[in-house]
């Protein structure tokens, strides 16, 4: 008997509300997508396991070795199917294979890897082994909206087939694809540059099956010689001095774990990854050339050898190969791959880069869109043809509604007391927060240099002035003279300050600490506000050099805006809310969860992630909220801290979690206990929609929402 995936489980054991209609209120309107509409075949699809021996991690290496094979035994045992493959475990067909387990030898030159070591010829034994029809039939049931579940196995495949061709043209990261050939290249600074790429998902949509594209940029290593490279990192010419150990250093984080290839080989451009750069300067250095430890200089060793004479022996050696038994290369004989991905953290002037490349008008971003899908061409990709997929090459036009921006209460000491924001803008002038926070005592940090402390106090007295202007109760003198220090002594300057401020206060604390930050700060900014909340338990409020020589009256009112809100204050509230009108929030006392959680970016392997959620902490404005923030597992998307228990000597099993800590908060607040919860959750990818929704539900569940109305939204 053959294995079939056939439906979902109905609901996933939960049972979803039907959607009771469509709005009505708003300017009816047409507006372009970027989806494209997409047909799929009538027939069912097959996946195969595929087992690979000796297992392989590479993605890239795993798609060469069933590339090769499909080469080689297409015709002759794969009934010329052309099958799509996911990089890992599963190979898809459009028709079954003419055997339901076979093994196949394939022979593959390995790629270089980089260690100095000669690239091989290395054996692998694939088995392919029959695992399952792919049943399309429920995905055009839920298509045809007779079925309330997405197959998400079906789409999953499908749009497996449509990654495959973009797969062997790019370089793919996640689910998006960049080349160099797409748009241009632009220089980020520092020897990287962006290239420009698009992401590609396939969706179930109430119109049907569509092809999501868009655009996207991310930073590369630029493909330089290394000697350029390094010029670039530096910001100076190195072809004339040595350099010093700080610069050395300097270079020797920014190459280790790039791909260099040699130049001085003519036709033979052998690969390496770089481990690190030698102390030494390259004429200094010597290395044994035989079990006798005969030695040879570095210098001496390139010219015998290839005819190459070192020009920079002032400069040292890229030590590629393992740290036991390192390879030297001179800097001026390598250049770096193309196509590497840069890992690391931007820089601020890299970030305004990157950002300047990807913003786009809408008409322009339109054009791009359309250039993608006919680079890509769905209509003459073989996968799509073998599995009888056709993509539209038009946006999907759909019908939309400009809803009325909703009314603005502000402060009646203010000359404006209600506001109407105009194309989703407006400001504060003739206008006073609802409520103002209050802020006796502060003080003043400087970490610039290049700000004098004149400067720095005028500043201080214009933003204390606006904090006024806008509806707060602030001092306008600091607790103590303006304080400077340096950013290497962070930690020292903040505890000095909030120590001397507290014994000046005779026990009160410190309410504001402002901060003003050198315009490349570095990790200075994250710093300041670790040890503010972690250690200090202290608001704090940074500002850039750059505004504090050029004050602006816009930027002092989002500033103050901003500390209002971290006073606990409230900047404003909607009309409506105050006027009981909003549907599901103003009957009964609502609480509003929000929650997401950050992942570290691809290469940090040990970093935790980030999971955070907020709360409303008033009703029935819900415009106040607290917050969250807890570090759990690497890359786990659950939040595993909604609802926890633990065993305590005094107390025996107690039980917890943000959800309760939130809702006590809450009730303190308002004085009630919250009838519902309306939960919104961001950043779940469709594979793990279920699994987010279950676990998530159960820990709220958990805490004692049982008798709650409780709507969990993504």
């Amino acid at each position: 008997t053959r294995a079939v995936i056939g439906p979902p489980v109905p609901s996933k054991g939960l049972s979803f509300c039907r959607r009771p209609g469509f709005g009505t209120v708003g300017a009816r309107c047409v507006v372009k997508a970027n989806h494209f509409l997409a047909e799929i075949p009538d027939k069912d699809l097959t996946q195969y396991d595929v087992k690979i021996t000796p297992e392989v991690t590479s993605r890239c290496v795993n798609r060469a070795i069933i590339a090769e094979l499909v080469r080689l035994y297409r015709e002759s045992d794969l009934g010329m199917r052309l099958p799509a493959y996911d990089g890992r475990k599963s190979l898809y067909t459009a028709g079954a294979l003419p055997f339901d387990a076979r093994e196949f030898v394939v022979r593959l030159t390995d790629e270089d890897s980089g260690t100095g070591v000669p690239p091989r010829e290395r054996e692998y034994r694939v088995v392919i082994k029959f695992a399952a029809r792919a049943d399309l039939h429920h995905l055009r049931q839920f298509i045809a909206g007779r079925q309330a579940d997405a197959p998400q196995e079906a789409v999953q495949v499908l749009d497996i087939v449509l990654r495959e061709l973009a797969s062997q043209r790019y370089v793919a990261i996640g689910r998006s694809f960049y080349s160099p050939d797409i748009r241009r290249p632009q220089r980020l600074g520092d020897g990287l540059q962006s290239w420009c790429g698009f992401y590609q998902s396939l969706r179930p949509t109430q119109m049907g099956l569509s092809l999501n594209i868009d655009m996207s940029s991310t930073a590369f290593i630029e493909a330089l010689p290394v000697i350029d490279f390094v010029a670039q990192i530096l910001g100076k010419d190195v072809m004339s001095r040595p350099l010093s150990d700080a610069n050395r250093i300097k270079i020797k984080k920014a190459l280790r774990g790039v791909k260099v290839e040699v130049t001085h080989r003519e036709n033979v451009r052998r690969k390496y990854r770089i481990s690190g750069v030698t102390a030494q300067p390259t004429h200094e250095l010597i290395f044994p050339i035989d079990d006798q430890m005969n030695m040879k200089s570095v210098v001496e060793y390139f010219k015998e050898m290839y005819g190459f004479t070192i020009q920079q022996s002032h400069l040292p050696c890229l030590m590629v190969g393992n740290q036991k038994k390192a390879n030297y290369l001179p800097m001026e004989a390598c250049k770096i791959v193309e196509g590497q991905r840069y890992t690391k953290r931007l820089n601020e002037k890299q970030i305004t880069s990157l950002l300047k490349v990807t913003c786009q008008r809408p008409r322009e971003k339109e054009m791009d869109i359309l250039q993608t899908v006919h680079q890509n061409g769905y209509d003459q990709d073989p996968y799509a043809k073998e599995f009888g997929i056709n993509i539209s090459e038009k946006l999907t036009s759909v019908e939309a509604r400009v809803l009325p921006a909703p009314w603005l209460k502000y402060h009646d000491a203010g000359k404006e007391k209600e506001c109407l924001p105009q194309v989703g803008q407006w400001n504060m002038v003739n206008k006073k927060v609802i409520n103002g926070g209050k802020v006796s005592h502060w003080a003043c940090i400087n970490f610039s240099r290049s700000v004098q402390e004149t400067t720095a106090r005028g500043f201080c007295q214009e933003l204390a002035q606006m904090c006024q202007i806008s509806g707060m109760e602030f001092n306008s003198e600091p607790v103590l003279p303006i304080y400077s220090a340096r950013p290497d002594q962070v930690a020292k300057a903040l505890k000095h300050v909030y120590n001397v401020a507290l014994h000046k206060l005779k026990g009160k604390e410190l309410e504001l600490l402002l901060a003003i930050l050198p315009d490349n700060n570095g990790a200075l900014y994250g710093d300041i506000k670790r040890i503010c909340e972690t250690d200090l338990g202290l608001i704090s409020q940074c500002c850039l050099t750059k505004h504090v020589f050029k004050i602006s009256k816009q930027y002092l009112a989002n500033v103050s805006l901003k500390i209002n809100v971290k006073m606990g204050g409230r900047n404003t509230v909607l009309v409506d809310a105050l006027s009981w009108r909003i549907p599901l929030v103003s009957d009964i006392p609502t609480i509003i969860f929000g929650a997401d959680v950050t992942h570290p970016e691809t290469g940090e392997d040990s970093s935790p992630s980030i999971a955070a959620v907020v709360a409303s902490q008033d009703w029935p404005e819900v415009t106040k909220y607290a917050g969250l923030v807890c570090a759990q597992a690497h890359r786990q998307e659950l939040i595993q801290d909604l609802y926890k228990t633990w065993h305590d000597p005094q107390r025996g099993t107690v039980t917890g979690g943000m959800v309760r800590e939130l809702l006590i908060s809450f009730r303190k607040a308002t004085g009630q206990k919250p009838q519902r919860i309306i939960f919104y959750r961001d950043g779940v990818s469709e594979g793990q929609f279920y699994q987010v929704l279950l676990y998530e539900l159960d820990a709220i569940r958990k805490v004692g929402c049982t008798s709650y109305f409780l709507m969990y939204m993504f």
